[in-house]
């Protein structure tokens, strides 16, 4: 892996992205787009210090000057990207924004409806200037509807939005999900909007603004829980790990710990049943099919604890694997994440990095597996306004790269 400060070769080359965004929900749409090949330059405000999240810590990655900008949330969405220091109160922070708008293929900013336009930085002001950009905002409940104008974070959104509704145990309060889920999924939700728009604007010409919330991308994803209800007209209830549509779809415990089970069709609960030599439950009119199984969840998995009690979790994977039973194992997180699927897989990657003290940091890696044009990892998360004294540099390297195309 080389590290350069050169924008790499990828799907997206010679696709220059102004990242106006910050905290979680743009910055992963925007690592994203630089994980396939774009350029981002991420404006940051010298007022705050930059993103948020580059004080949302510790922990923070070692530098050799000890005041450290790196936390370890602002490295999970910003490599792959150019930091720029740019104030957009003032005419010098707008005309440099302006300056990169003119040559951008997108934009992407978090900012409250209505907020840059004082600044003349909003979708009219900006599509006047470059009229094939693709001009993405993100908001906590978007441009328009009656909570337009209250800010958004992830909690919130998750809250609003159902998910916290079915999260948890039946008997306990709502849960959040235990990572910033609805800033992520609207993240992913703005990636393929913005690459979506990219390839109208290259056959046309024109370019569009893309109106998201973190509200409404977290109730798209509430999936079958959300079609159960339309469809049924009964409120989804929490069933901690269980299913809403499947049995046995759970987390048992072995005599050792825990694991999962994920029965998916009456195929494999017989052959749940024929490993664990449990005729009865095999011939018990009650769970013949699925939706019986479902109406009597309760004696099915208690009959399920009693058979995995005396196993440990071991037994009871290697067993039902071997037949093809859907089960595995519950990980903690450096379990996951230091597994040798894992390592096979390149779930971590380490980026060269100058200014930590190793000379490097572990990320989490990019899933995608494209065989023509694969995900690099060509820039390491930057210092605050790293980047700010070589931007006509990079702006001039854009200008050739799309000219070369």
């Amino acid at each position: 892996m080389e590290n350069s400060d050169a924008p790499h070769a990828g799907a997206l080359a010679g696709v220059l992205v102004l990242d106006l965004s910050r905290i979680l929900a743009g910055p992963t749409a925007t690592q994203l787009l630089g994980d396939l090949g774009a350029t981002v330059i991420k404006i940051e405000n010298p007022k705050t210090g930059g993103d948020d999240t580059r004080s949302w810590g510790p922990p923070y990655v070692d530098v050799p000057d000890g005041d450290s900008d790196l936390s370890a949330y602002f490295l999970a969405a910003n490599r792959n990207k150019f930091s720029v220091a740019a104030d957009l109160s003032t005419p010098k922070g707008q005309v440099l924004v302006k300056r990169i708008a003119g040559q951008a293929q997108i934009l992407i900013e978090n900012y409250k409806p209505g907020g840059l336009a004082k600044y003349g930085l909003d979708y009219p002001a900006l599509r006047a200037l470059n009229p094939g950009l693709v001009y993405c905002s993100i908001s906590g409940f978007g441009q328009d509807g009656p909570h337009r104008d209250r800010p958004g974070y992830d909690l919130m959104a998750q809250g609003y939005g159902g998910i916290m509704s079915l999260t948890g145990a039946p008997e306990g309060p709502p849960m959040k999900v235990g990572v910033g889920i609805a800033d992520v999924m609207c993240g992913m939700y703005a990636a393929v909007g913005m690459l979506a728009a990219l390839r109208h604007a290259e056959a046309t010409g024109q370019g569009q603004q893309i109106d998201l919330s973190l509200v409404d991308s977290q109730m798209a994803w509430l999936i079958n829980e959300g079609t159960n209800y339309l469809t049924s007209g009964q409120r989804p209830e929490r069933r901690g790990n269980g299913h809403p549509n499947i049995a046995p779809y759970n987390v048992f415990a072995a005599s050792d710990g825990h694991l999962i089970l994920a029965v998916g069709n009456d195929t494999q609960f017989q052959a749940f049943c024929r490993i664990f030599a449990r005729k009865d439950l095999a011939e018990d009119p009650r769970f013949a099919t699925n939706p019986l199984r479902l109406q009597n969840r309760v004696p099915l998995e208690q009959a399920i604890s009693e058979t995995f009690a005396t196993k440990t979790a071991d037994q009871i994977i290697t067993a039902l694997a071997e037949n093809g039973v859907p089960c595995g194992p519950i990980h903690t997180v450096d379990q996951a994440l230091r597994s040798e699927q894992a390592q096979a897989r390149g779930a971590v990657v380490k980026v060269p990095a100058p200014d930590a003290a190793p000379g490097f940091v572990e990320l989490l890696g990019n899933p995608l597996k494209l065989s023509e044009t694969p995900v690099q990892y060509a820039k390491s998360p930057p210092r605050f306004g790293a980047d700010s004294a070589v931007i006509d540099a990079l702006l001039a390297q854009h200008a050739k790269s799309r000219s070369s195309r």
